[in-house]
């Protein structure tokens, strides 16, 4: 099928290059002339295992290009895929422009299809709040009377995990009105769903858009659950990885999504989050369990700095009280295997550590130049994990890279100037720690002062 994508971000760059190794001829088009030409080179603009051999293997296929222009691939498309962003508002509600631009765009374009053509099926990729696909049919059709419907397809897309997410969905939603639309969708996405055993579902577009706000919701609500529970089990003696590996064999509950840690961030949850309160605000039903969700994620990006100054003494009013100190700090992005920074609870730690007087070296393996150019030089990007780690007070750790949990230690202890670990993703266990003489801080466990 012949696809138009639109926005060549996260999501718009993930649904090209995956629809191209689907067998489809792709067309992707972003307003950035500079990212279109870095594209076409084979060059990607984000971290994403896998990502980049597909790019280069389907640019040299011939199945996908980049345009700066959505009228080169709207007269014989399929189907055209609407994969901008959705920024928070200031009020918490998504900022609709660009997406409503974009359908402006292609109704001013649709005068280049033929009057015979099958209608083009409009897609709204990109996080939607309840009621864009009407308004996006308003937009294309002011300016058109060709035939066309507008679809809601929501993306369900872990970073770091992303292409498999894809290529292997466990279910594909799709929000339309006629079943012609419905044939087009399930022609794209029946490679996939044939390879994973994936489930399809088809409803109205409404329910489509407040399925993946509904489904953010419920991830976000089971970390900050079960980082609470692990913040009384410190209080109480208690074990958390005991705690979410029982409740997580019941099968109503399951295992994923409990694994405690810093917080969420990324570009997903928070504004989601937000924009789903903003929708419940505005139709009388305030989402009371959202808030308390949102509140909490707030206070738990702040566990490891509330570690950091419980230990070293912290007292309020003191001026600059850790001057003097430095801190390694493992992991800048918000979760492994991405280079987003964005909500990442390193960048308050950092912001913390440094309004107390300490000097920060910081290590990721793809976040670097990303923290680099938001904050400068005002920390020390160190090569290494361990080159971080050098004189430093203390080591902190806030992403969850695996080479991170397959590190030397004891070449780690012999840079820093003590045996102090704090450890926002539980990557140790307490017990071997306290054998090797570790000092040793993690979530939801107890813990190891070395003698």
């Amino acid at each position: 099928m012949q696809v138009l994508v639109i926005g060549s971000g996260y999501v718009g760059l993930v649904a090209a290059t995956c629809f191209a190794e689907a067998g489809h001829r792709i067309l992707g088009v972003d307003v950035d002339a500079a990212k279109v030409a870095t594209l076409s080179r084979g060059e990607s603009p984000i971290f994403e295992p896998g990502l980049d051999d597909l790019l280069k293997k389907h640019l040299a296929s011939g199945a996908l290009r980049f345009s700066t222009d959505l009228k080169e691939g709207i007269a014989e498309a399929d189907a055209a895929f609407i994969c901008v962003g959705t920024p928070q508002s200031d009020d918490g509600s998504a900022d609709m422009r660009y997406v409503l631009a974009v359908a402006g765009q292609i109704g001013t374009a649709m005068a280049l299809r033929s009057k015979a053509a099958k209608p083009l099926i409009v897609v709204d990729k990109s996080t939607v709040p309840v009621g864009t696909a009407a308004r996006v049919h308003a937009e294309i059709s002011a300016r058109t009377d060709r035939a066309f419907e507008v679809v809601s397809n929501p993306e369900f897309l872990r970073e770091g995990s992303a292409i498999g997410d894809f290529l292997e969905p466990d279910r594909v939603v799709v929000g339309c009105q006629t079943d012609h639309a419905e044939t087009v969708m399930k022609a794209l996405y029946q490679p996939f769903l044939d390879r994973s055993g994936g489930k399809w579902f088809r409803m109205d577009p409404a329910s489509s858009e407040l399925t993946k706000y509904a489904a953010n919701a419920m991830l976000a609500l089971r970390i900050s659950f079960i980082n609470e529970i692990a913040n009384l089990a410190e209080d109480v003696g208690a074990d958390v990885d005991h705690v979410k590996a029982a409740i997580g064999a019941d099968r109503r509950i399951g295992p994923a999504f409990l694994n405690p840690g810093p917080g969420f961030g990324g570009s997903c949850f928070p504004k989601d989050l937000q924009a789903l309160l903003k929708a419940g605000r505005e139709h009388g039903h305030p989402l009371m369990s959202l808030a308390t969700t949102v509140e909490a994620n707030r206070l738990q990006k702040q566990v490891l700095l509330r570690k950091v100054k419980a230990f070293f003494s912290v007292k309020p009013g003191v001026p600059a009280p850790l001057k003097g100190r430095r801190f390694a700090l493992w992991g800048l992005a918000f979760k492994a295997n991405t280079d987003d920074i964005r909500e990442s609870m390193s960048l308050e730690l950092i912001e913390g550590l440094l309004t107390l007087g300490a000097e920060v070296a910081v290590h990721d393996f793809a976040a670097m130049e990303a923290v680099k150019a938001r904050i400068g030089g005002k920390v020390h990007y160190a090569e290494t994990p361990l080159a971080a780690c050098e004189g430093a007070d203390a080591l902190l750790i806030a992403t969850e890279w695996p080479q991170y949990r397959d590190a030397d230690l004891e070449a780690v202890a012999r840079a820093l100037k003590a045996r102090r670990i704090f450890d926002g993703r539980n990557l140790f266990r307490p017990e071997a720690m306290e054998a090797k003489g570790w000092t040793y801080f993690s979530i939801g466990r107890r813990a190891v002062m070395s003698s």
